[in-house]
C-alpha cells in the first residue's frame, strides 16, 4: 500500500509542469537571471539582443552557478515592429517582404547564439501569415518560415512559431507546408485573445500535437478596431489556464509554463509572483 502511494506521488510530481519566465538579458545577464532564482523559477526563455561571446559566456555561467534552464531564445527585429491591426501587418516578422532578408539573418545569429549557450530552441513572431494560401506571401512566408527552421536544426534545435497574428488553422496550415520535424509551436495563450484571433482553450484542439512553448499570460479582446486587446495580468482575463493545461497534458506536453508580463517596474514583479501563485495551485 505505501509502495502504491509512493508510486503515486512520484508520478504526480513527475506530471506537475515547471513554471519560468520571459526575461531579458541585457546589459547583465548575471543580475537577469539571478533575478530569475531569487523569484522562484527553475526555467526562462531569454530574449536575446547581443550575441557576442562575451554575452554566451556571462549567461552560460549564470545559468549553471543560479541553477536555472533556459529553453528557448527569443529573436526580434531588425527594424520596427508596430503591435496593432493597421500596422503590424507591414512590420512584424518575417512575413513583411521589406524586412525578411535581415530579420531571417537575425535569427540565424540568435540560433548561433543559442547553440554555445547551449539553448535547446528558438522562437520569434513569424508575423501576420495571410489566411489565404493561394497568396504569394503566403508561399514566401512559409519558404521563409523553412529557411529558418532548417537553419535551427542544423544547429540541433527546434524552431517555434509563437501564436498571436494568425488563427489557429492558418498556423497548422504553414507548419504542415513548411514540412520540419523541429518546427513547432510557442502557445502564447493571451495573444490569441488580445489579436481577436481564437479562444485559446479551443485552439489548443488544433495546435496541440505541435505545442514546444507555452507564455503563460492573460488578456481581453479588442473592441477598438485600430488597436489589440488588453494584457492583464493572469486570472483577470479570458483565458482558462485549468482547461488548457489539461487539454496540453494530454497531447503529451512536458514542456514548462513561460509566464510573460509585457509591462515594466515594481508592478511586473508583483504580478509575476501573483501569477506563479496561481498556477502552482492550479498545477
Amino acid at each position: 500500500m505505501a509502495s502504491a502511494a509512493w508510486a503515486a506521488s512520484a508520478q504526480s510530481a513527475e506530471s506537475k509542469l515547471k513554471l519560468g519566465i520571459v526575461t531579458g538579458i541585457s546589459p547583465d545577464p548575471d543580475a537577469a537571471i539571478r533575478r530569475v532564482h531569487d523569484l522562484g523559477f527553475p526555467t526562462c526563455q531569454v530574449s536575446v539582443r547581443e550575441t557576442d561571446a562575451g554575452t554566451v559566456a556571462k549567461l552560460r555561467q549564470a545559468l549553471d552557478q543560479y541553477g536555472v534552464e533556459a529553453t528557448s531564445a527569443i529573436a526580434g527585429g531588425p527594424g520596427p515592429q508596430i503591435y496593432d491591426f493597421y500596422h503590424g501587418p507591414a512590420t512584424i516578422g518575417i512575413v513583411p517582404r521589406q524586412y525578411r532578408a535581415e530579420r531571417i539573418a537575425r535569427i540565424k545569429e540568435v540560433s548561433d547564439f543559442a547553440k554555445r549557450a547551449g539553448i535547446p530552441a528558438v522562437q520569434t513572431h513569424c508575423g501576420f501569415i495571410p489566411e489565404d494560401p493561394n497568396q504569394p506571401l503566403y508561399t514566401e512566408a512559409v519558404e521563409a518560415i523553412r529557411t529558418v527552421a532548417q537553419y535551427c536544426k542544423s544547429n540541433g534545435q527546434q524552431f517555434r512559431c509563437e501564436t498571436g497574428q494568425e488563427t489557429p488553422i492558418t498556423l497548422l496550415r504553414a507548419i504542415q507546408d513548411v514540412a520540419m520535424d523541429n518546427l513547432g509551436v510557442n502557445f502564447d495563450v493571451a495573444n490569441l485573445i488580445l489579436y481577436g484571433k481564437a479562444d485559446p482553450a479551443e485552439a489548443v484542439d488544433i495546435l496541440g500535437p505541435h505545442v514546444q512553448g507555452v507564455h503563460a499570460k492573460d488578456g481581453l479582446y479588442p473592441t477598438d478596431p485600430h488597436k489589440l486587446g488588453r494584457e492583464v495580468p493572469i486570472g483577470q482575463g479570458k483565458v482558462r489556464f485549468a482547461e488548457i493545461v489539461a487539454k496540453l497534458k494530454k497531447f503529451g506536453y512536458r514542456n514548462p509554463l513561460t509566464i510573460e508580463r509585457e509591462i515594466r517596474g515594481p508592478k511586473q514583479t508583483a504580478d509575476i509572483l501573483a501569477s506563479k501563485g496561481y498556477l502552482e495551485k492550479l498545477l
